[in-house]
């Protein structure tokens, strides 16, 4: 019998159930708020089924109220930014996609069917876990719950975003806003990554006046990758700190 309790069977199958609640708590949480997307996207101008098919295929929150956002704003003359903006926030999945290749493990329709579910709470859940196994779980919970949910609430919103009217009346138009926020909060222990968000949005206020919809998100997170590429604000910031990130198992090493 093993010392250690992270190869027990009980408690790996424990691990493992916690991590399907988490998944489940996570998905119901998550696909609650894909009502304001659809109800978003139908007041932007798109149709109902428009709108489904984005949650079907791109099924990226964030890169969706990007997408929705901007032509809501610029109509059709801004679609080249709002392809822009969605798709500069959807490259953050490749990073999760390498982060989460040791999990999903081998095999070509495996990793095809995990590119789907790649999101950023289904990473988040999957690595909280401490088993190789829960991890998994959580994973794929979380990721099928979330696709689930969202593409029903994104069919609801849509429907029923004529009978709500303005979105902004029920405060949906802030919602996407404030779970980034949520997830973007946890991150702000250093001094580079608080300098970056400042700057960032204060680049994005002066510009948003003078430039089409879109390009002012789009400097503004150009700005913040070149300066996290080079380091400039975080040479001297402690590295590796208990309170910076959480302890991870093996696999971890040499990865993203």
């Amino acid at each position: 019998m093993t010392l250690d309790p992270h190869f027990d069977d009980v408690h790996s199958a424990g691990e493992a159930r916690r991590a399907a609640r988490e998944g489940v708590g996570v998905a119901l949480a998550t696909s609650a708020y894909g009502i304001s997307f659809g109800a978003l996207a139908v007041a932007s101008g798109l149709d109902v089924w428009q709108t489904c098919v984005m949650s079907l295929l791109m099924f990226t929150g964030g890169s969706q109220f990007a997408f929705v956002g901007v032509i809501g704003a610029g109509g059709l003359a801004a679609a080249p930014a709002a392809i822009a903006s969605a798709a500069l926030l959807g490259v953050r999945n490749v990073a999760y996609g390498m982060r989460m290749s040791p999990v999903i493990g081998t095999g070509f329709w495996r990793r095809a069917a995990a590119a789907q579910f790649t999101i950023d709470e289904s990473t988040a859940v999957s690595l909280a876990q401490t088993t190789q196994h829960a991890r998994t779980v959580g994973f794929w919970v979380t990721g099928i719950g979330i696709y689930i949910g969202w593409n029903l609430s994104t069919l609801a919103g849509a429907l029923l975003g004529d009978v709500l009217g303005d979105p902004r009346a029920y405060g949906l138009d802030a919602a996407a806003a404030a779970a980034f926020l949520a997830l973007l909060w946890p991150r702000l222990r250093r001094r580079q990554p608080i300098v970056v968000g400042i700057a960032a949005a204060v680049i994005a206020t002066i510009l948003t006046p003078v430039l089409m919809p879109g390009l002012p998100v789009i400097i503004a997170a150009t700005v913040a990758i070149v300066v996290g590429w080079f380091n400039w604000l975080g040479a001297h910031d402690p590295i590796g700190s208990a309170e910076d990130e959480p302890p991870d198992v093996a696999e971890r090493e040499g990865l993203p």
